[in-house]
């Protein structure tokens, strides 16, 4: 049975974020940094599949219309899900800072597999009417209370559990598996296009992912299980207990919410928009075939993923808020011209390089977006004050990010949609001109125990 991290087991002097390099990173940091973020990868591929399969079993759960609708209708779901994630940081967040981050983290990823399993196993409209929808909302609502609270306690772990110097490369490790997640669910859809008729897919095949999201969840579960405690929860003062996790306590830090509020309304729209619905778009907009647009898909979130330690890396060297605004400059001006652009194209090979290009400039928030929140708040309060203003946020813009794209197209004006990406992100440039430095600021700083593992 592991044991919880201790004082005793790290040094307890605190060096400043980008005050030297090449310390020496214990095996055991790593082997807990890289269990929190596999665990991660799996849970979010679980929320992903969804997505990525909609093309596939929408028909499956709604009255036969015009494909527009059925993804509209599926699409609606997806946001509902969405509805689920500011309860899910809630709960999960005070869970994590009240009684540990490991078993706030083992708890989600159980809800997530019944989730997944629910899916895989509800029949057809042509088979049980209106009940197939209602089980499919079912699960979608108890996977979104789940993944509502993995990205701020998995957020706080990973930030806890890195050492001074590095916190924003390993941090970063968090959109690595999250952008991983993708990358598993459409290998997943490229080798069931190859091993099956389209036929198949459609009828039955789409069911294969979300079993093997099921199975895929325990093995998270044994992972989390063997985690160790993060040393900064385990070292707090017996005084704080009763502060610990308490939206009156967070209530004292609004700058600190706001500012999550801000950096999170551009970026999770720009995520959403040029990786969950950019296959969507490919076929429905650019009409691409399913197997092509799944390719450039593949292939540009491939390179996406290898761009996060990147940028998390550069961050502890640079600092967060120049990547910030890099992405605020670029996806303000950029994004209209982008989309625009692939919305035209029909050749494959034009359209990654035009969705890598988008998602260079997002990975100047997704890379260093963890560090940053996690960097805004005291350990008591950490895994809520990053979980619920950032659910909150999602839900509001990336929940609804395929929904307002497809009715923007429903009503003959796609291009809407393109001004109002651009419009959020312009918003959350100004936050980032407005912010201080997180790495001169953080809260992390001040934990009783935050260098190396023995």
């Amino acid at each position: 049975m592991p044991t919880a991290v201790s004082p005793a087991d790290l040094t307890t002097a605190a060096t400043p974020a980008g005050a030297g390099r090449g310390e020496r990173v214990s095996p055991r940091r790593l082997r807990a940094i890289l269990s929190g973020s596999v665990g991660n990868l799996v849970e979010w591929y679980d929320w992903y599949v969804f997505s990525s399969f909609s093309l596939y079993f929408s028909a499956s759960f709604f009255p036969a219309g015009d494909t527009t609708a059925q993804l509209l209708q599926t699409a609606g779901i997806f946001a509902l899900g969405f509805l689920m994630r500011p309860i899910g940081g809630w709960m999960f967040g005070r869970i994590a800072d009240k009684v540990g981050r490991k078993q706030s983290m083992t708890l989600s990823v159980l809800l997530m597999s019944l989730g997944s399993l629910l899916i895989a196993l509800t029949p057809t409209y042509q088979t049980v009417g209106i009940v197939a929808p209602v089980m499919l909302l079912t699960a979608r609502l108890l996977q979104g209370l789940s993944v509502g609270g993995e990205y701020g306690v998995s957020a706080t772990y990973l930030a806890e559990m890195a050492t001074s110097r590095r916190r924003g490369f390993y941090s970063s490790f968090l959109y690595l598996t999250l952008i991983g997640a993708q990358l598993l669910a459409l290998g997943i859809q490229l080798v069931l296009q190859r091993v099956l008729e389209p036929t198949q897919l459609l009828a039955w095949g789409w069911r294969i992912p979300f079993v093997i999201g099921a199975l895929l969840s325990v093995v998270a579960l044994y992972l989390r299980h063997n985690l160790d405690e993060t040393a900064a929860f385990t070292a707090q003062p017996e005084t704080t207990e009763d502060q610990r996790g308490s939206l009156r306590v967070l209530a004292r830090h609004p700058r600190a919410v706001l500012t999550v509020v801000g950096l999170t309304m551009g970026g999770t729209l720009a995520f959403y928009t040029f990786t969950t619905y950019m296959l969507k778009f490919l076929v429905n907009t650019a009409h691409m075939t399913r197997e092509a647009a799944t390719n450039v898909c593949f292939l540009s979130l491939l390179v996406f993923a290898a761009l996060q330690p990147v940028f998390g890396a550069l961050s502890d060297r640079i600092g967060r808020r120049p990547l910030l605004i890099f992405f605020g400059v670029g996806g303000a001006l950029g994004t209209v011209p982008l989309l625009t652009a692939l919305s035209h194209t029909t050749s494959p090979l034009v359209a990654f390089g035009l969705l890598l290009l988008a998602l260079v400039i997002v990975s100047g928030y997704s890379g260093i977006n963890v560090i940053v929140k996690a960097e805004l708040f005291p350990t008591e309060i950490r895994a809520l004050g990053i979980g619920l203003p950032h659910a909150l946020t999602v839900a509001v813009f990336g929940g609804t990010a395929e929904y307002l794209a497809l009715w923007s197209k429903g009503v003959g004006h796609e291009a809407y949609f393109y001004w109002y990406i651009a419009g959020c992100i312009g918003i959350s440039l100004l936050v980032f001109l407005g912010m201080a430095e997180t790495t001169k600021t953080s809260h992390l700083n001040t934990d009783p125990a935050a260098e190396q593992l023995d």
